[in-house]
């Protein structure tokens, strides 16, 4: 018998060995890409062996990503965001009409129903999705979770692709960073670096008892933009905590997908790609338009339109040198978004339909 802590090891070791494969090759974001496939990897190894990755790692690297992203915000950018919050409304509607769009199209094609394909297709709603689901009558969790994981892998490969090729500019594809958002020095981090630590745990702590969304990531990086704007000064993260972080995450999030439990899989493999390459084109052309109303960089206006994680885009923007506080503000207000106004939608269309097929039976009930 495999014990807990060996397979936390050859997890490890395997995460370890897709970073290093993919830095080799010298692949965008190798310490993110690198371990999710070698994670997804040994997710299909014999029942003894499968692999095991605690919680608290991918915890743990919230709040790191959370504090990194929080002292990019300064009162110029909170005032330009501010400025741009009308055109945040009409992105995220845009790109949330489309998912519904090809949420549509996928179900018509599949013969699966509409709510499990909407629940499946909404961008950066992965956990908000699966909770609402567990709750739910009438869908499909497993067919939930696949479409959800499957979109977000393919974000997180083919958008670095994307911005770092020359279509964006390759690494020089927006502004410069904010200075706090640099790489330093270990012996920097001291002692200021204890103080942001433990808001942004007590934070994150708070935010999950509150059920606050995204609370690892998103409480911290509030108490940690509050902190940084009240005048406190928060130290860069040196890269091996953002490369830690990202190994973190990656393999998180490829021990997720797990293709073998559906049913018809073909077909659904193949939708799910279609809606995840409609859905990348559909943020591409929104990003174009995104440019042209504020004349942000191309690569910030993309991935501020990203239909991925806010972790993995700040990841992202903080690679190429984009405006951080940009794309993480449009992609927080979509978060906040898909929280609070997508879910009592989704109920309501349930409702109606469970409403419609009861009205259904009923009258074939008094034909017979």
């Amino acid at each position: 018998m495999v014990s807990r802590f060996s397979r936390f090891l050859i997890t490890l070791a395997l995460s370890l060995a897709g970073a290093a494969l993919f830095a080799a090759i010298r692949a965008p974001l190798p310490w993110l890409l690198g371990p999710m496939v070698g994670a997804f990897a040994g997710a299909r190894l014999p029942k003894p062996f499968k692999p095991l990755w605690p919680g608290v790692f991918r915890h743990t690297a919230m709040i790191t990503i959370g504090y990194s992203l929080g002292l990019s915000f300064t009162a110029t950018t909170l005032s330009e965001m501010g400025r741009q919050l009308p055109s945040m409304v009409l992105m995220t509607v845009l790109l949330l009409l489309l998912s519904a769009l090809i949420a549509y199209l996928v179900s018509r094609l599949s013969g699966l129903s509409l709510p499990t394909v909407l629940m499946g297709s909404i961008p950066g709603g992965l956990s908000q999705m699966i909770i609402l689901a567990e709750e739910s009558k009438g869908v499909d969790l497993t067919i939930i979770t696949f479409l959800q994981v499957s979109r977000l892998m393919m974000i997180i490969f083919c958008v670095p692709l994307m911005v770092f090729s020359p279509l964006f500019g390759g690494t020089h594809g927006g502004a410069a960073a904010n200075v706090g958002t640099a790489s330093a020095p270990w012996g920097d981090l001291f002692p200021n670096v204890l103080l942001f630590a433990a808001v942004g745990v007590a934070a994150a702590m708070l935010g999950k008892r509150i059920r606050f969304p995204s609370a690892f990531l998103l409480a911290p990086m509030i108490a940690t933009a509050v902190l940084h704007l009240s005048g406190v000064d928060g130290p860069a993260l040196p890269a091996g905590f953002l490369d830690a972080a990202q190994l973190f995450i990656g393999t998180y999030v490829g021990l997720m997908l797990r293709p073998e439990s559906l049913q018809n899989k073909f077909r659904v493999i193949v939708l799910a790609l279609m809606s995840g390459v409609l859905l990348i084109a559909g943020a591409l052309g929104l990003s174009w338009l995104l440019t042209r109303m504020h004349g942000v960089s191309p690569a910030t206006a993309f991935l501020a339109m990203a239909p991925g994680g806010m972790d993995q885009m700040g990841i992202m923007a903080k690679e190429i040198h984009a405006d951080i506080a940009i794309v993480s503000c449009y992609q927080l207000f979509r978060t906040w978004f898909i929280f609070f106004a997508v879910p009592p939608l989704i109920r309501l269309l349930l409702q109606r339909m469970n409403a419609a097929r009861g009205a259904e039976e009923m009258a074939a009930g008094n034909r017979i």
